[in-house]
Formats: C-alpha cells, sequence, structure tokens
C-alpha cells in the first residue's frame, strides 16, 4: 500500500513545492515546541492554510511526520554502515545508538510513534523505522560475532533502548541524568565496555 502522496511522490509546480516546504517548515516548528502530537489543526493555522489543504500534502499525522524525519532517518541508517566499515565492532555500535539517542531526544513524542509505526505495516512511517532497526540490528550483530556484544538482545532490544533511553533525556527531571543513564545501558550490552570509549563511573 502507498503511503506517500502523489504531489511527493511526482514532481511539483514551483508553486506547489513553495507550498509544501513552507507547510514543512511550519510543522517543524510546531513539532519541535510542542512535540510529535501537536495540533494538525494548529500547523495548519500557522501556515495560514486550510486544514483540507494540510491533509492534502500529508492525509496523516505520520504521513507528515515521516516527510520531516525522513532525511534524519536516512542519514542514521547510512551513518550506521560507515561506522561498519571505518569503527571497531563495539565503538560503532555504540557510537550509532548515541546519536540514535540523541535524535529521539529531538523530537518530544516521536518514541510513542516510532513504536507504533514498526509495528504496523500500513504506518508512512512504517518503512524508514524498519530500515533504522535493520541498520542497528547489522551493527550489534557484528559485535555480537566478534564477542563484544551479549548475546541474548536482538535488533528489536536495541531499538527498544535507543527509544527508552531517548525519552528519558527529554524529561526535564531526568535530563541531567541522560548521559549517564546512556553509558550503564551501553555498559549492559557490551561485553567488554572499559575498551570503547564509554566514560568510567
Amino acid at each position: 500500500m502507498e503511503h506517500r502522496s502523489d504531489l511527493q511522490e511526482m514532481p511539483m509546480r514551483a508553486d506547489a513545492r513553495k507550498n509544501y516546504e513552507h507547510l514543512l517548515a511550519v510543522a517543524r516548528a510546531v513539532i519541535t515546541e510542542h512535540g510529535a502530537d501537536a495540533s494538525l489543526r494548529d500547523i495548519a493555522r500557522k501556515a495560514e492554510v486550510g486544514l483540507a489543504t494540510l491533509y492534502r500534502h500529508f492525509p496523516t499525522r505520520d504521513a507528515l511526520l515521516e516527510a520531516l524525519l525522513h532525511a534524519t532517518l536516512a542519514e542514521l541508517t547510512q551513518k550506521a554502515g560507515e561506522l561498519e566499515s571505518s569503527s571497531a565492532p563495539d565503538e560503532a555500535l555504540v557510537s550509532w545508538s548515541r546519536e540514535g539517542v540523541a535524535f529521539v531526544k529531538s523530537f518530544s513524542g516521536v518514541v510513542d510513534l516510532m513504536a507504533a509505526a514498526i509495528a504496523d505495516p500500513e504506518s508512512a512511517l512504517h518503512t524508514s523505522c524498519v530500515s533504522l532497526r535493520s541498520a542497528g540490528t547489522r551493527l550489534l550483530l557484528r559485535a555480537q560475532a566478534e564477542g563484544m556484544a551479549r548475546a541474548d538482545i536482538d535488533g528489536t532490544d536495541l531499538f527498544a533502548l535507543i527509544g527508552a533511553v531517548g525519552w528519558i533525556g527529554d524529561q526535564p527531571s531526568f535530563a541531567r541524568r541522560a548521559a549517564h543513564l546512556f553509558d550503564i545501558v551501553a555498559s549492559a550490552i557490551l561485553t567488554n565496555p572499559s575498551s570503547n570509549g564509554i566514560r568510567e563511573r
């Protein structure tokens, strides 16, 4: 089933592209301020368009978020491949996981949506989330093959842990502890955490 709008799949006229980019810019600002569950009506109002216009470009909240997050998710997926070929398995896994946590923290509320999307093939975010999980799985398997990561976790566990630590970092009462908690989680995943740059406490 196709989830992205025809306007996204076919070349746009210059005015349509301008309107599309304007909607995305406003949506990014609103979602950054209010989180991933921000009102679509508020986004349309601040963009000075009707709600029907917003839905014409982005028929669902997931479709809007997929458009906003697609580039970042693709960069994270690509980053995994770069680390796989340039860094030791344990260092690559920790470095990529840290970047994943930073991404989750930058979009308040995105954890709930990604967790739902990865289990829902009909979601516009599903493909990007599955690709991201697969990228992390490859790094995890590489570290496990070298005996550098515990063998009793899989890519789904890693995806969940990144989301959980990112969510913690987004909570004001825990934000100052986020880096420390990431190190604890990373140390629990690796079999020899002292060798890969995790700060010792």
